[in-house]
């Protein structure tokens, strides 16, 4: 079932997205029943008519919840689900890492890239959509939402370190290998486009469930 809206992507970044859904498959049971739990949440905030606020945590915001926020910026956009915001933060600010950055690049987002200790990098994944500002952050940095959101854990540090998020409507450990453990070896480059592989699968298959409810709530 083709479920995508006519955004003008960039034309590498399509290609690239369009073989998700033949992976969904690859998704184990029990990460598609988080994803669903994330899902359903969505679903109800919008049956509410409220702006839905994702803010993905992870130890440093310099990797895995950096991919996650555009990931799920870029999943909503496809499927036209305009309501969506995405945030990410850490425990304690450092800097987007620039491996997960050329990760995002090859696959087809267009990058600016300031330089600086702590860059903002602004990716463009459609001409049709403004562009993200990604850089490193704490969690309850003032750009991000402080109350009814929901706060997706992507590492299991920041989930264990982080007892408590104020504001927060729902807490989910969603939780990715650090691609970290492989700076500075040969398989670096490949364990980057991994996790960047596996992170974008997950989000628009849990993307794909917010529309596929919204399409049978519209047929009852």
């Amino acid at each position: 079932m083709k479920m995508k809206v006519n955004l003008n992507m960039n034309p590498a970044l399509k290609t690239y997205i369009e073989s998700f859904e033949e992976e969904n498959t690859l998704i184990p049971q029990e990460r598609k029943e988080l994803l669903a739990r994330l899902a359903t949440y969505i679903r109800e905030k919008m049956e509410q008519q409220q702006t839905v606020n994702l803010n993905f945590i992870c130890t440093h915001n310099s990797r895995r919840s950096q991919l996650s926020q555009v990931w799920a910026a870029t999943a909503a956009s496809w499927y036209g689900l305009d309501s969506i915001r995405t945030f990410s933060g850490g425990t304690e600010a450092t800097a987007f890492n620039l491996r997960a950055v050329d990760a995002l690049g090859r696959v087809g987002f267009q990058i600016e890239r300031p330089g600086g200790e702590n860059p903002h990098y602004l990716l463009s994944f459609s001409e049709a959509a403004e562009p993200l500002e990604c850089f490193s952050k704490v969690y309850d940095d003032p750009v991000n939402p402080d109350k009814g959101f929901a706060a997706v854990m992507t590492c299991s540090d920041a989930d264990e370190n982080c007892p408590f998020i104020p504001g927060v409507e729902l807490r989910l450990p969603l939780t990715y290998n650090d691609p970290k453990e492989a700076d500075d070896t040969p398989e670096e480059t490949a364990t980057y486009d991994e996790r960047t592989r596996q992170i974008g699968r997950e989000l628009f298959y849990m993307m794909q469930l917010v529309v596929e409810s919204k399409q049978e709530s519209s047929n009852e």
